[in-house]
């Protein structure tokens, strides 16, 4: 049985009762789902919670998610290999997350991602190089 309006961070969970309800505010408990909510956010084009979702020392003043006609970016999936504590309020997750730009070829993106916690609430801080 298919869920209805699947989350597209790739648990079996419809958007609403996965991602879809820190979209709407509600804090992520740790930094793996901030991670996975994040993807979703860039699959639904929700720049706004990108920022939100962004520590202040790494954000950038400003996300336009827009893409030129004909290059629109599908996101294909997205697969957590691990995630961790490094300490109480920093945590890695590497990820792999899949897309297609326009007609082009299949793309696959490796990240290791660092986050914080402050205030008990999760925030991206940067990708490892």
């Amino acid at each position: 049985m298919s869920t209805p309006d699947p989350c597209p961070c790739g648990r079996p969970l419809a958007y609403a009762a996965c991602c879809g309800r820190y979209h709407a505010g509600a804090p992520t408990p740790d930094a793996e789902a901030l991670m996975r909510s994040r993807y979703s956010a860039y699959v639904k084009q929700l720049p706004d919670y990108l920022l939100a979702s962004w520590h202040p020392s790494t954000r950038p003043a400003e996300l336009s998610l827009e893409e030129p006609a004909g290059q629109r970016t599908r996101w294909l999936g997205l697969t957590v290999h691990e995630h961790g504590l490094t300490d109480p309020d920093h945590a890695r997750v590497r990820f792999t997350a899949r897309y297609k730009v326009g007609g082009g070829s299949a793309v696959k993106m490796l990240e290791h991602s660092r986050f914080v916690r402050e205030d008990g609430r999760w925030f991206y801080l940067d990708a490892l190089p």
